[in-house]
């Protein structure tokens, strides 16, 4: 391949070659690269950027590719895509990132890489054309982040610096970042509050801060972020009421809040969440009666409330969650009966309602529920 002196476009990914990258593929006259999802080894050579002034997308992930990251790919100044994702990289990620002015994509997910105190993201300030910058589940990156995060691309759409060993709060300076439809900082050692800053970012989709140490209340400002679909908060140490101002937010279909210290009622504004699929609440204090109306969550497909102090009967409008599979009341201190409804809701797999005060008989109606895998 390395003969074909006019080659520009190489594409042999989503195959099963074998073996190391031929250092002659590395050609002058490539503009695109695409070994991706191959079982592809051994080094990258690390001179390869030297010989690629016209190379503007390079797709290596899903291999076993390893070795150190060869700094001399920042001499491939066209360079716009960059997908070494999901390899056995070692070593530190340059520190000359940013001579790749034209760069659009960055994702260094899944490897092993390093980087002193995150340094390599100060030159990535100068790729103003940066609209996704991947460097999560590297587990020995470490250090905080910088409030330069801020001076960051207003392209970017998504941040990823998931399950990294990041430690200290998140900048504030992050909701500088306007065009960001995604953030993903879970699995990390964060702490401090959700930063107010971050609900002036409206074109927001998806906030994911799980599995961290955040502490504090979730701030009212979450509440502006119209385009919010997916929010997952679960196990930090958030604590306070859950804003009523949630329920404005009618794009959510995802929203994790399990496993921290909230102490209030579901507010009755959350009803109006019509296309809400997943709900998780589970693992914290929170209080007072099941929402009257949440039968009017008729897309959702999972109910997580267990482990709370909820003391009211079951509404009987449950029944109106035909899709619902899984359904988790367990560990309140929930009275009454199971409504007979119950057996109208032929979708459900899982049913929990242990450890409760709830009284009378098993309802005969629940014969109906052919998918039934679990119940208790």
């Amino acid at each position: 391949i390395g003969n074909l002196k006019h080659l520009e476009l190489l594409n042999l990914g989503f195959n099963n070659i074998v073996g190391s990258i031929p250092p002659a593929i590395f050609n002058s006259t490539l503009s695109s690269i695409s070994l991706e999802l191959n079982h592809l080894s051994g080094h990258l050579p690390s001179d390869m950027g030297l010989w690629l002034p016209n190379l503007e997308n390079l797709y290596l992930g899903v291999n076993q590719l390893h070795g150190s990251f060869s700094k001399s790919i920042c001499n491939a100044s066209q360079l716009t895509q960059l997908d070494v994702s999901q390899n056995y990289f070692s070593g530190s990620i340059p520190d000359n990132l940013g001579n790749l002015r034209n760069l659009k994509v960055l994702d260094l997910q899944d490897n092993n890489l390093t980087s002193l105190g995150l340094s390599f993201l100060s030159s990535l300030t100068n790729c103003r054309g940066l609209e996704y910058l991947i460097f999560g589940e590297n587990q020995l990156l470490s250090g905080q982040l910088p409030g330069l995060v801020g001076n960051l691309s207003r392209s970017l759409r998504r941040f990823d610096a998931s399950f990294c060993n990041i430690s200290g709060s998140i900048p504030s300076e992050i909701g500088n970042l306007s065009s960001l439809i995604s953030i993903v900082l879970f699995d990390s050692k964060l702490t401090g509050t959700i930063p107010t800053t971050v609900g002036g970012l409206k074109e927001l989709q998806s906030l994911s801060l799980e599995n961290n140490k955040l502490e504090g209340s979730i701030p009212f400002e979450l509440c502006h972020l119209n385009k919010l679909a997916f929010l997952f908060l679960t196990n930090n140490k958030l604590s306070g009421p859950i804003p009523a101002c949630l329920g404005n937010l009618i794009s959510l279909r995802n929203l994790f809040l399990g496993s921290n210290m909230f102490s209030s009622s579901i507010p009755s504004s959350w009803t109006g969440l019509n296309d809400l699929l997943i709900l998780n609440l589970s693992y914290n204090s929170l209080s007072g009666p099941l929402p009257i109306d949440m039968g009017k969550w008729k897309v959702l497909t999972s109910m997580d409330l267990s482990n709370n102090q909820f003391s009211s009967n079951i509404p009987t409008g449950v029944a109106n969650l035909k899709d619902l599979t899984h359904f988790s009341l367990s560990n309140n201190r929930i009275t009454g009966s199971i409504p007979e409804s119950f057996g109208d809701l032929l979708s459900l797999e899982f049913l929990d309602l242990s450890r409760n005060n709830l009284s009378g008989e098993i309802p005969k109606s629940l014969e109906n529920l052919r998918f039934l895998k679990y119940f208790n």
